[in-house]
């Protein structure tokens, strides 16, 4: 019997997602224990386009087992030309059809429930004392962030559109963070990454809106890969495993 899979491909938004301390990938998996393996595929630092060449290796045409993708990148595409990642930096048009062939590419695979989760909100404070702390350098009053708010959001739009044109879910945290109080400080840890409470909340937006958009996959109606312990017959137990398989 294989059981299903949840597939989460990201960067370190992603990738962090495990830690037990909270992650939002360890409170999904959480929800679906003997349901569902929740598989974090998240590269720290990756931005769309190296993402791409991943594609073939993650999502072939035979995996069925697969039942979810989450699509979450954007955060690192929206590095700033002009600063010290402008390694990571992918202009919008490129990053939204990095995406869209994405989406292509597992459609292709036979996996047809995709959720688009867009990049959160920048604290630009935040990168600035992140940024300076890990450099070892002061700051001053030229010093600037890496990645601005206002810049990121031309790349949360770009998910959002693509959502709309491709009729798949979007959870838009760059939007609905910033309707939290003191989000800056109490839903991120270093201006970009998440603290507990953010990814408590990036979970309570996510469980929704895999429920509203694939009922199917609603954890309290999918079944345990095997039987519950109490349905196992003590003087007969090959006979509850036939039944199941």
């Amino acid at each position: 019997m294989q059981r299903p899979e949840f597939v989460l491909f990201g960067d370190s938004l992603t990738q962090k997602a495990s830690d037990p301390e909270g992650g939002w990938a360890a409170a999904l998996a959480h929800n679906y224990q003997r349901k569902v393996d929740v598989v974090n595929r998240g590269y720290s630092g990756y931005n769309t386009r190296w993402a791409s060449h991943l594609l073939h290796s993650i999502f072939r045409p035979d995996q069925h087992h697969i039942q979810l993708v989450t699509l979450f990148w954007g955060a690192n595409d929206a590095a700033l030309p002009d600063r010290h990642s402008a390694r990571q930096h992918v202009p919008v048009p490129e990053f939204k059809q990095n995406l869209q062939s994405m989406i292509e590419h597992l459609r292709e695979a036979s996996i047809d429930s995709i959720i688009l989760i867009a990049p959160p909100p920048v604290f630009e404070e935040g990168r600035i004392q992140h940024n300076c702390q890990r450099s070892g350098t002061a700051r001053t009053e030229t010093t600037l962030p890496e990645r601005t708010n206002d810049y990121t959001s031309g790349y949360a739009t770009a998910v959002v559109e693509l959502g709309e044109e491709l009729q798949l879910p979007v959870v838009d945290l760059w939007t609905s963070m910033q309707a939290q109080c003191d989000w800056q400080t109490q839903l991120l840890c270093d201006g970009l990454h998440f603290t507990p409470a953010g990814n408590r909340f990036v979970y309570q937006q996510l469980q929704p809106a895999i429920d509203k958009a694939y009922p199917k996959l609603r954890a309290n109606i999918m079944s345990f890969d095997f039987p519950d312990h109490s349905d196992i017959d003590p003087e007969n137990p090959a006979a509850s495993f036939r039944s199941s398989s």
